[in-house]
């Protein structure tokens, strides 16, 4: 029989999505939630929550009585674990499975086999699974580490044996970094998972990460849904997932396939799982991993399947068998997501925390898909991992896809915390990734020294700039109409104006019509059409038939337009105020090079230097945590520590001074 309650042991945009599944199958909900989610999303959403604690997972989230304790409270009769916290732990299946309540994922059996990454990879191997060359065996501190590591020959990958979503994950290229990334593998491993055990495998170099989607019942039935390309990655976290991957042919989607459901009948697997290779330039595949769970970029593969997952999971568990074989599994069309992180990349990506002062999605529909936890006036926090939501689009083609994801991102607005909004805009309009030409490679080799905001073409330059002066000319004639002017004295708003931005400066004139205006510049005529007016923070322009979505702030003489990644300050002048303008010096920013700034709200871990010390370029000075990641500082030049103004164990705000140099 069908479940009546089910209790969703986890938080934000998962835990809704779970909501909105369960409420379709006329199932009851129950959310839980620590001090720091009380007024959560998935709290309101819910028919029913219970508090679990304080605000650290490790006091909440993760601790199985707790949770244990609201499902005795609730009557919930089935619990379904999301992703990350308790979703992999084997423990958690088999204390429902004793208590008589349903476990809405895999036997605990196979949690165990495959939570394990050395386990998994022995099973995979007795299967038949083409896995990765490394040392399967447990590491005990960073000598041994740097050993194995050397013998296995650099570049390794250090990776929690219980890992996930990236946390315990390093690579490292030599010897040094070996004992290094070992220890702080360890410690967020141990943060994060309870678990600290560590292992080392050999990292592919230029890889692609590709995963295959699987789902068995418990009566034999095992199917792949095809795979999603992964590749694009910072600091093993994915940033972009898409389905079907532009590079496998059938040939290799179908081996893939084969190999992930061979891997899962092994281990008596039963409800979504997700089984993760690394591929080559070559297209040979190896095996990384099993995730016994939902995946975080589970939507696309819904989108290209027309497969609700998550009810699929609930049918399974509840004991039937699934409606569909593999023949009936088609590829339909591409979807593509983006990870909407409160990380800023104009500072390395470090996390941000705070209230949501705006709070915007683009508007759903065929196509258009948003994953979210989160809402305007709500509050990130600093206790748990940095994702907003999941923006996803489908279309028929890879082409079209990104484009809809690029006018998508432009209209999504987020205020009150730095966010990777950008960033994923400008990867959108990227030449390497619209060609699918990507590795995991892709961030750090096209962005080396971090993410300075996209260069627009000088043609997309010229649509800015024409719809910033009709838009300029529309708040001016605005301004001109305000009551109490002198009287017999009307103001003209003249049709000749110097555009500036991104370095340029334009020249041009409008000729304005009802329909809109021609804007002609550098001997080229720009039809401008929209309904923009003055004070709206979004604008939806049409320039020579091509979509122009804008975020708008205000400055003076002209706007703060944002769009397809660039954050751009573009001043509308008369040609005499242009001119002017020109001879106005620039304030320059402060120095703050003699001192090491928290660069996110955090915890001070460690600090590695005291007063006095003389330090060298790169030198690890500090250790900071922030949303369940450690973060290492290093000295920017080489000197001596004049005043350390942190301690360990301090909370400290961005820019908040940590040290200074004498």
């Amino acid at each position: 029989m069908m479940f009546k309650k089910i209790l969703i042991a986890n938080r934000g945009e998962i835990a809704c999505r779970v909501i909105k599944t369960a409420r379709k199958m006329g199932i009851a909900t129950v959310a839980v939630y620590s001090d720091a989610d009380r007024n959560a999303l998935h709290v309101q959403m819910a028919d029913e929550a219970v508090h679990i604690g304080p605000s650290p997972a490790a006091q909440s989230y993760i601790v199985i009585e707790r949770i244990m304790a609201a499902v005795r409270a609730t009557g919930a009769d089935a619990v379904h674990p999301g992703y990350g916290f308790l979703s992999e732990n084997r423990d958690f299946a088999a204390a429902l499975e004793a208590a008589g309540v349903v476990f809405i994922g895999p036997p605990s059996g196979a949690i165990e086999a495959m939570g394990d990454k050395i386990t998994s990879k022995k099973i995979a191997m007795e299967a038949g699974v083409s896995t990765v060359p490394g040392h399967m065996g447990l590491i005990a501190d960073g000598d041994e580490a740097a050993r194995i590591a050397g013998e296995i020959g650099y570049p390794v990958m250090i990776k929690a044996s219980a890992g996930g979503g990236g946390k315990g994950m390093r690579i490292a290229w030599d010897e040094a970094e070996a004992r290094e990334g070992f220890g702080a593998s360890q410690r967020e491993a141990a943060a994060s998972f309870g678990d600290d055990r560590i292992f080392i495998e050999k990292f592919v170099t230029q890889p692609r990460h590709i995963e295959i989607q699987v789902l068995a019942d418990g009566h034999g039935n095992c199917v792949y849904l095809h795979e999603r390309e992964c590749s694009i990655q910072r600091r093993n976290q994915k940033v972009i997932e898409e389905a079907p991957s532009p590079f496998l042919d059938e040939a290799t989607r179908k081996a893939m396939g084969e190999q992930a459901c061979a891997l899962a009948r092994a281990v008596g697997y039963t409800s979504a799982g997700t089984v993760e290779f690394i591929v080559d330039g070559s297209r040979n595949f190896y095996f990384l991993e099993m995730n016994t769970r939902l995946q975080v970029e589970h939507p696309v593969t819904e989108l290209i399947t027309g497969i609700d997952l998550v009810e699929q999971m609930i049918r399974v568990a509840a004991g039937e068998k699934l409606g569909f074989a593999q023949a009936d599994l088609k590829i339909n069309g591409w979807a593509m997501e983006s990870r909407l992180y409160a990380e800023d990349p104009y500072r390395n990506f470090l996390p941000s925390i705070g209230r949501l002062t705006r709070y915007r999605p683009p508007m759903e529909g065929p196509g258009l898909r948003n994953d979210t936890g989160v809402y305007e006036g709500g509050e990130i926090s600093m206790f748990y991992d940095p994702m907003i939501a999941k923006l996803c689009t489908w279309a028929p083609d890879r082409a079209e896809v990104i484009a809809g994801m690029a006018t998508a991102l432009d209209a999504f607005e987020v205020e009150g915390i730095g966010h990777n909004l950008p960033f994923v805009s400008a990867v959108m309009g990227h030449p390497r990734f619209q060609s699918g030409n990507i590795t995991t490679a892709f961030i750090a080799e096209e962005y080396p020294d971090g993410f300075k905001g996209a260069v627009l073409s000088a043609a997309v330059l010229e649509q800015v700039a024409a719809a910033a002066a009709a838009m300029h000319r529309v708040a001016e004639i605005r301004r001109a109409r305000i009551s109490g002017t002198m009287d017999n004295h009307t103001r003209r708003v003249g049709d000749d104006w110097v555009v500036s931005l991104q370095g340029e400066r334009l020249a041009l004139t409008i000729a304005a019509d009802k329909g809109g205006a021609t804007v002609s510049i550098g001997g080229r005529a720009l039809r401008v059409e929209g309904d923009w007016v003055p004070g709206q923070t979004l604008a939806r322009m049409v320039v020579d038939g091509q979509p122009l979505v804008m975020k708008v702030g205000k400055v003076p003489m002209g706007f703060r337009l944002r769009l397809r990644g660039a954050d751009l300050k573009v001043l509308v002048q008369t040609p005499r105020q242009a001119e002017l303008a020109a001879l106005m010096p620039e304030k320059q920013p402060t120095d703050t090079s003699r001192f090491l700034l928290c660069p996110m709200p955090g915890l001070v871990v460690s600090l590695a230097v005291a007063e006095g010390d003389e330090v060298q370029e790169g030198q690890a000075l500090a250790t900071v945590e922030a949303m369940k990641m450690e973060n290492i500082l290093r000295a920017g030049r080489s000197g001596v520590v004049g005043k350390v103004h942190a301690r360990a164990g301090q909370s400290l705000r961005v820019d908040e001074v940590i040290l200074e140099f004498a």
